[in-house]
């Protein structure tokens, strides 16, 4: 698996377990958690084919202009710079993953996708499980949130897969509200997945999807993006679960077309000067209250000195 570009802070690596002690037994779903958006996307492939969630004009576009094409969708695909292990010592604890088949693949491998195909599931998840038995009292929280072309037989392989994987450390379901780090470090869990499928009803450990709801706000404007922040915050209240407040800058087609060769990263952030300082405003803007039970979604991966502005807010 290749290595990360980026680079993190050690005193990351094991934040939950630094925590204040009266922070033990407060439920997870009262604490602010950094999570990353896309978390795969470090490993996507350009050599790889084009995911079969993508629409007709992208298929067609790769078909004429090949590599080249496929060099410009990454740039707009990729918004993580840190493998899992660099993310997770980098103070990262939910993981958005999106899970896709090859087509005509005659081991039904399952892989991350989103556009192109990233590294395997398998890799992705024994990577996350070496770091959590390095640091057992660090707890992540899994999102398989999107399938693509995925059958019940893929679904019930990646069953296994977690099973054989994380064994004991994964968190069968209970009432939200229940689960502290005190209560998993108790039971030495460490692994929660939330899985928006109905294979959730039928597993014990899988986390049905709409205990983590994660709203999205779709837009390039850093102001909306703002007042959809507050407003999901007000209704996250009402919900007694946990939840994804997605810090994210979506572009629309016309923003690919302006910056198609710039990519994601340099176009975006020219727009909103950072989305680490947005989410920043918005924690001390006056009409919120310091938020919690949020799961923060960051558009890219450099998030260490938001991690602690967040947690210093408790």
């Amino acid at each position: 698996m290749a290595s990360s570009h980026g680079r993190c802070d050690q005193r990351f690596a094991d934040w939950m377990s630094s925590l204040p002690r009266s922070m033990h037994t407060i439920p997870l779903t009262n604490l602010a958690i950094p999570g990353s958006h896309d978390s795969f996307s470090f490993y996507i492939d350009e050599a790889s084919p084009v995911g079969p969630e993508q629409p007709e004009t992208v298929q067609n576009f790769v078909s004429v202009f090949g590599t080249v094409a496929k060099k410009l969708m990454r740039k707009w695909l990729a918004t993580q710079t840190m493998n899992f292990t660099t993310q997770l010592e980098a103070g990262i604890r939910f993981f958005d993953l999106r899970i896709s088949t090859k087509p005509r693949d005659p081991d039904n491998e399952l892989f991350f996708a989103h556009g192109l195909f990233s590294a395997t599931v398998r890799e992705g998840l024994e990577q996350i499980s070496s770091f959590l038995s390095a640091h057992a009292r660090e707890v992540v929280f899994l999102d398989f949130n999107h399938f693509y072309g995925v059958q019940n037989l893929h679904h019930e392989k990646l069953v296994a897969m977690l099973k054989e994987i994380f064994g004991e450390k994964l968190c069968p379901v209970v009432f939200a509200q229940e689960v502290s780090l005190q209560y998993l470090w108790e039971k030495e869990y460490q692994v929660l997945v939330f899985y928006h499928h109905p294979m959730a009803l039928e597993v014990p450990f899988l986390w049905p999807g709409q205990m983590m709801p994660s709203p999205w706000a779709n837009t390039t404007d850093p102001e909306k993006l703002v007042q959809f922040l507050q407003a999901s915050v007000t209704d996250r209240r009402r919900k007694g679960t946990f939840f994804v407040s997605q810090v994210v800058l979506t572009p629309k087609a016309s923003t690919v077309m302006k910056g198609v060769a710039s990519g994601l990263r340099e176009t975006i952030t020219e727009s909103c000067h950072k989305p680490e300082a947005m989410l920043l405003i918005f924690l001390l803007h006056r009409s919120v209250s310091p938020p919690s039970g949020l799961l923060w979604r960051n558009l890219f991966s450099h998030i260490h000195p938001l991690a602690l502005s967040v947690f210093h807010q408790f």
